[in-house]
C-alpha cells in the first residue's frame, strides 16, 4: 500500500489537489484535480465561491479514494493570505467572502489610521501596509454596517474555513492569520488592542493552531461522499507562500526567494520580526513562516499584470508571447508594477499604455511590447527589492530562488538574473502543494526539519539554474526606471 498526502492548494486564479509520496528516488507528486478559482462580481462587489471551491476538493478525494493501492495518510489546505468567511452562531456561512480585490477597501487603511495611527500599526504587527489586508476588510464592513460582519460568531481565514467545511473544527493558523495584519509580532497572537478597534475579541476566531498540528478528521458527511475514513486534516502552512518557502530547494542560508504566480513576494527568513522605522518607510512585512521563521518579504503585482492582458487576447498561448517579447525593442516602456492603476482594471492593456502614456514613455503597441514591458518592469523591480534586502541585512544574498509557477517562464527568469546580477535558480513549480506536503509528512513523523526538506526538495526536483548577462545594459535600465516610477 502507497501512502500519500493530499494537498489541497488553492491560488488566487486556480486551486489544484495533488497526492505526494516519499519513495527511495525522494518525492513524488501525482495532480489529482485542476481547477479555476473565478472571481464572482454582482451588486458593486467580488467574491469567491468557497461552496464551488468546497466542491472541487471533495471531487479530488473522491477521485484520490478510487485509486488503487493508495491509502491518505493526512489532508492539508493552503490558500492565498487575508480573506476570510463569517460564521454564524448555527455554525453556517454567512455569505460568500469578499475578495481582496473588491473596492470596499479603497481608502481603508487611511479611515482605520484616523483611530489607530499607522506607526502604532505596524509596530504592533510588522506587516506591509496594503489596503486588502484583513484588518482594513474588517473596518471597512464595520464602517459599513455589514450584515455578515454584524452577525458573525466566529471569523475563518479561507483554509481554516475550507477544514471547517471538512472536519466541523474552528481552528485559528498562525501562518495565514499573521497575513491579517491582526497578530501580534512578540507574543504570535491575536492583537487585542487591534481586535477591539474593529470590534472584535480572540473569541471570534478559532484556536490558534501552527504548522504540523491536527485540526481535526473528515466527518462523517464526509467520509460518507467521498467512500474514505476518519482521515485527519492537519494545519500546513496555510498561507500559500510560507508553504512554498519551506520547499525552496536551498542548500544554505545565503538566498533570497521570490514566489512567482499571480503576486511575486521575494524576500528572505529570519529568526524574528524585523520592525525599525526603515522597514516601516520600505512597507516590507513579517508574516509568519514554519518552524518559528519569519518570513520577511515585499509583496510585488506579479503575473497577474499578464493573466489580465491574455484574458483580452482570447488566452494567447505562452509560448507565442515569449517570442513577441523576446523580438520587441529593449526598455522602451517601463512601469511600476505595483501602482494602484495595475490593481484591478476594466482593462489591463490600456492601463499599461495609459501609465507609459504620463511618465512620457512610448505607450506599446504591440502584444509583444506589453509582455517585454511587463517584464522588463518586473525584473527591475525584483532588483529594486534586492537592493533593499542587501542594506537591510549584513548576510550574503549569493542566489535568488524562483519557486511558483513563474519558475517555468525562462524568459523572465533570464531577464531577473540579468537585472538582479546573481544566480537564478528556478523551480520547483509546484513549490505550495511540496511544502504543503512536507509540512503533513512532518506532522506524521515522515520528515525532518526544515534544512533537510529542503535538500530532499534540491535532490528530487529538476531544477534550472539562469546566469546574469549584459548586466550593464540592465543596470542602465534600472537607473531609467529608478526615475521614471520613484
Amino acid at each position: 500500500m502507497k501512502h500519500c498526502f493530499f494537498a489541497v492548494d488553492l491560488g488566487a486564479t486556480s486551486g489544484r489537489t495533488i497526492l505526494g509520496s516519499f519513495t527511495p528516488g525522494g518525492l513524488e507528486m501525482e495532480e489529482i484535480n485542476r481547477f479555476p478559482n473565478h472571481l464572482i462580481g454582482v451588486g458593486g462587489h467580488y467574491y469567491w465561491d468557497i461552496y464551488e471551491l468546497y466542491r472541487n476538493i471533495i471531487e479530488g478525494l473522491k477521485l484520490a479514494s478510487r485509486k488503487e493501492g493508495v491509502e491518505i495518510a493526512s489532508i492539508g489546505i493552503d490558500t492565498w493570505g487575508v480573506d476570510f468567511v463569517c460564521v454564524g452562531k448555527d455554525g453556517q456561512l454567512l455569505r460568500q467572502p469578499y475578495s481582496y480585490r473588491d473596492p470596499h477597501t479603497e481608502g481603508a487603511p487611511e479611515a482605520f489610521f484616523s483611530r489607530v495611527p499607522r506607526q502604532r500599526v505596524y509596530e504592533l504587527t510588522g506587516i506591509q501596509v496594503m489596503n486588502f489586508n484583513s484588518l482594513y476588510q474588517l473596518d471597512a464592513m464595520r464602517r459599513a454596517g455589514d450584515s455578515a460582519l454584524a452577525a458573525a460568531d466566529k471569523i475563518l481565514f479561507m483554509p481554516d474555513a475550507l477544514s471547517y467545511l471538512l472536519t466541523g473544527e474552528m481552528v485559528t493558523e498562525y501562518t495565514i492569520a499573521t497575513t491579517s495584519q491582526l497578530v501580534n509580532a512578540s507574543n504570535r497572537r491575536l492583537d487585542t488592542e487591534l481586535l477591539e478597534a474593529v470590534g472584535l475579541t480572540e473569541a471570534h476566531f478559532g484556536r490558534l493552531v501552527r504548522p504540523g498540528e491536527k485540526i481535526g478528521e473528515l466527518s462523517p458527511e464526509v467520509q460518507r461522499i467521498t467512500g474514505l475514513g476518519a482521515i485527519p486534516v492537519v494545519a500546513v502552512a496555510g498561507h500559500d507562500t510560507a508553504s512554498a518557502i519551506a520547499a525552496v530547494p536551498a542548500r544554505n542560508s545565503h538566498f533570497a526567494y521570490l514566489s512567482s504566480g499571480t503576486w511575486s513576494l521575494m524576500g528572505i527568513e529570519t529568526d524574528a520580526p524585523v520592525i525599525t522605522p526603515e522597514t516601516e518607510a520600505l512597507n516590507y512585512t513579517n508574516e509568519g513562516g514554519v518552524g518559528d521563521s519569519i518570513c520577511f518579504l515585499k509583496n510585488i503585482c506579479g503575473m497577474w499584470l499578464l493573466e489580465r492582458c491574455r484574458q483580452q487576447w482570447d488566452g494567447a498561448s505562452y509560448a507565442e508571447l515569449m517570442a513577441e517579447a523576446e523580438a520587441a525593442e529593449p526598455f522602451r516602456s517601463l512601469i511600476e508594477p505595483d501602482d494602484a492603476s495595475f490593481a484591478n482594471p476594466s482593462d489591463m492593456e490600456q492601463a499599461i499604455r495609459e501609465y507609459c502614456r504620463t511618465t512620457g514613455q512610448p505607450a506599446p503597441d504591440t502584444r509583444g511590447q506589453v509582455v517585454r514591458c511587463i517584464f522588463e518592469s518586473l525584473a527591475l523591480r525584483y532588483r529594486q527589492v534586492l537592493d533593499d534586502l542587501r542594506s537591510l541585512f549584513a548576510r550574503p544574498i549569493e542566489t535568488l530562488h524562483v519557486i511558483g509557477g513563474g519558475s517555468r517562464n525562462d524568459l523572465l527568469n533570464q531577464w531577473t538574473a540579468n537585472a538582479v546580477g546573481i544566480p537564478v535558480v528556478a523551480g520547483p513549480s509546484e513549490a505550495t502543494a511540496i511544502g504543503n506536503i512536507l509540512l503533513q509528512a512532518f506532522a506524521a513523523g515522515r520528515a525532518g526539519d526544515i534544512p533537510s526538506m529542503r535538500r530532499l526538495v534540491a535532490d528530487s526536483i529538476p531544477l534550472k539554474t539562469f546566469m546574469p548577462r549584459d548586466t550593464e545594459a540592465w543596470a542602465g535600465a534600472f537607473q531609467k526606471k529608478s526615475y521614471l516610477c520613484r
